[in-house]
């Protein structure tokens, strides 16, 4: 597997000596697997391309976490800086976030197509909201970048892709070796999502199922479409209704955390499978 994208993956810098996310991947990775890191600090959607154009010939998933550094680089239109305020937001502010979210949503669109390019499996990470030492602060930065998570969720459903949302893993300040960079501590439980994701350990994992718009088949992809769902309805290995309307799951939302199982009492008799990636 290959993690793409910027510093939260390419984190040695800052861990103090401490282990970075790829290594505790390769770690946490069963034996037979290997990760490569193609992330390179400071990287921007359009810089993902490039990594893609370095993957290894043995790869089969690719894991891409891009766009903090996007984010960085428009804060200061929105009146704020994730080192600092530069000045009060204002309207002025408001008027900017159109402009900003349909700029990083084609830009993100462009990365995320040249991650399937190669036809790997791919998943992609949300932004984490840091951890400032001022509330007021950590409130406008977190709602100034749930504009790039909304558009990295949708962007993802639409390509039927699993997220990992490090929002909900990365939370605690310990988690953070700066306002905006993982430490070692949050590197492993970021390294913790991405083998779960990969190996589908879904006991290690909370998910949230996203559905679509049903998607509306052509005459002839829907007589195959059926075809294939029949075959794999006669051999027992899903129970999917048949026809064009049915709906269709395209992504899953995935956060580390307590399972189903854990959060059920010990003293009740139950059988629970958690539903993950």
């Amino acid at each position: 597997m290959v993690l793409l994208g910027d510093s939260i993956f390419d984190n040695a810098h800052y861990t103090s000596g401490g282990p970075d996310v790829v290594s505790q991947v390769r770690n946490l990775l069963p034996p037979g697997w290997g990760a490569s890191l193609l992330a390179v600090d400071g990287s921007t959607t359009v810089n993902i391309p490039d990594q893609i154009q370095h993957l290894p010939k043995e790869c089969t998933h690719l894991v891409l976490r891009v766009g903090g550094n996007n984010a960085l680089t428009e804060a200061s239109r929105l009146g704020i800086s994730f080192f600092g305020m530069t000045g009060e937001p204002t309207s002025k502010s408001l008027d900017s976030l159109a402009d900003i979210s349909s700029a990083f949503e084609s830009q993100y669109r462009s990365s995320v197509d040249a991650c399937l390019r190669p036809r790997l499996s791919l998943g992609v990470c949300t932004i984490y909201n840091g951890c400032f030492p001022d509330k007021s602060y950590q409130r406008i930065a977190s709602l100034a970048l749930a504009i790039f998570n909304d558009v990295i969720i949708r962007v993802a459903i639409e390509r039927g892709l699993p997220v990992i949302d490090l929002r909900l893993i990365c939370k605690a300040p310990a988690d953070y070796a700066n306002p905006i960079e993982p430490s070692s501590i949050g590197g492993e439980k970021i390294a913790k999502a991405i083998v779960a994701l990969v190996t589908r350990r879904d006991e290690q994992i909370c998910g949230t199922r996203i559905l679509s718009a049903p998607r509306i088949f052509s005459t002839p992809e829907r007589r195959n479409r059926k075809s294939r769902i029949a075959k794999k309805h006669m051999s027992g290995t899903t129970n999917q209704a048949l026809g064009s309307n049915s709906w269709i799951e395209s992504a899953r939302l995935v956060a580390t955390g307590p399972t189903l199982r854990d959060r059920i009492p010990t003293n009740q008799n139950l059988s629970v499978k958690s539903k993950g990636i």
